[in-house]
């Protein structure tokens, strides 16, 4: 993954809302949290963050109820992530293909494999 994102200008890559505070909770459950807080920031700083808005929101209520109809529900924070990716236009980096795969209408990358 470090390969290719260095390859990638710092301009183009989101942080959504929603991954914020995932990593925000992960440094507060941290043991040395100060310090992973400082870690966590400076990461932040370096790109462009995506809050939720009303598309955000139409965009998930829409997937979640297809989701729910085939029998596939996403979780509701991947069902976010993926909503706030596909309303940006962009492509969803994440190594796990298998939850955001049954999204329609969202590129998914794994920059791990």
């Amino acid at each position: 993954m470090l390969r290719k994102i260095v390859c990638v200008s710092t301009d183009n890559v989101i942080i959504p809302a929603i991954v914020r505070f995932e990593l925000y909770y992960g440094a507060y459950k941290s043991s040395r949290s100060a310090e992973t807080l400082n870690k966590l920031n400076d990461f932040l700083e370096t790109f462009e963050h995506a809050d939720m808005d009303s598309r955000v929101g139409e965009i998930a209520g829409k997937l979640r109820a297809d989701l729910e109809r085939k029998g596939q529900p996403v979780g509701p924070y991947d069902l976010l992530i993926g909503a706030t990716a596909i309303s940006l236009g962009c492509i969803l980096i994440t190594h796990n293909k298998r939850e955001f795969s049954r999204i329609d209408n969202l590129v998914v990358e794994d920059w791990e494999e």
